[in-house]
């Protein structure tokens, strides 16, 4: 009969081999982990590490998301106060343009209005975590003061134009501010230079036709804010909505990373089992062989 003389190493190599199998699923088992290094699975490797970027953009944008729609609520109930004051004001002008009021009645409809236009410029400089919100991109200022040595008082803007956006992981680009001179006005113009307007016109005793003039001027000025804010809470929809899918996205995408690296308990635990049956009638064999002496043979 004829010996392999390679028997004694071969069964060595294959009880490393079945060491190191059981070592390894005992390790899949415990961690849940099929893939822990590059070498297990490079292609799995790169999936996952091409996942992983894309879950992180979503992640990013969607606490992005969180901290603008926050901001653009504030705004949003800002021009919403801005809307009530306003009608206010434009109420109190044509009241007070009826013809029937007296000189002190006049009086009292000016300061009612400069008490409007004084809520609405704090309004305007409304500012959230720190940052004037209709400032353009210049959030650390005021961006409206109001100089009062004109006649009428002038509604001064020192903020920006610059309009902001976010890009959604798709692409695309939400606007998430409005500059202020679009919303209130600057320099005599807009709602503010209405105000101030129709406030010297009744502190210097203007005539019916020119309050009835700058009383429609207030209501288009009006509906230029209110076009405005429009603006606004479409951003704000177009936000949340965009937030909504990439939590979604990003949920899809982690369980795709996982079904890449993550290893089969049940499957992991019949291999397991099997590995170690094999392990023992290796174990087995080098017993009826002569165990230790077997191997003090291989030295």
């Amino acid at each position: 009969m004829r010996v392999d003389p390679n028997y004694i190493t071969n069964l060595t190599a294959s009880l490393d081999q079945s060491t190191s199998e059981e070592n390894t699923l005992t390790s899949e088992l415990s961690s849940g982990l099929r893939v822990a290094t590059l070498a297990d699975d490079p292609v799995a490797v790169a999936q996952s590490t091409l996942l992983g970027s894309s879950i992180s953009r979503d992640d990013t944008f969607v606490q992005t998301a969180s901290n603008e729609s926050s901001r653009l609520q504030v705004a949003d109930s800002t021009l919403g106060e801005v809307v009530t004051q306003v009608t206010s004001a434009i109420s109190a002008a044509v009241a007070g343009n009826n013809g029937t009021l007296n000189a002190s009645d006049i009086v009292s409809v000016a300061q009612q209005l400069s008490g409007i236009r004084d809520e609405v410029l704090s309004l305007a400089n409304t500012s959230y975590q720190g940052q004037y919100l209709f400032g353009g991109s210049q959030g650390s200022t005021p961006p409206f003061t109001l100089d009062t040595s004109t006649t009428p008082a002038t509604a001064n803007y020192t903020g920006d134009n610059n309009v902001e956006y976010v890009e959604t992981p798709n692409g695309q680009k939400i606007q998430v501010n409005l500059p202020g001179s679009s919303v209130f006005g600057a320099a005599g113009t807009g709602v503010l230079g209405a105000l101030n307007q129709l406030i010297s016109d009744f502190s210097g005793g203007a005539t019916t036709a020119a309050i009835t003039a700058d009383t429609s001027a207030l209501t288009t000025a009006l509906g230029q804010l209110s076009s405005q804010r429009s603006t606004l809470d479409s951003s704000l929809s177009r936000l949340q909505s965009s937030s909504t899918y990439a939590q979604t996205e990003e949920s899809q995408l982690k369980v795709a990373q996982s079904g890449l690296v993550s290893a089969d308990p049940a499957a992991v635990a019949s291999q397991l089992s099997t590995a170690e049956t094999q392990h023992q009638a290796l174990l087995s064999v080098i017993n009826a062989l002569g165990g230790s002496d077997l191997f003090s043979m291989m030295k």
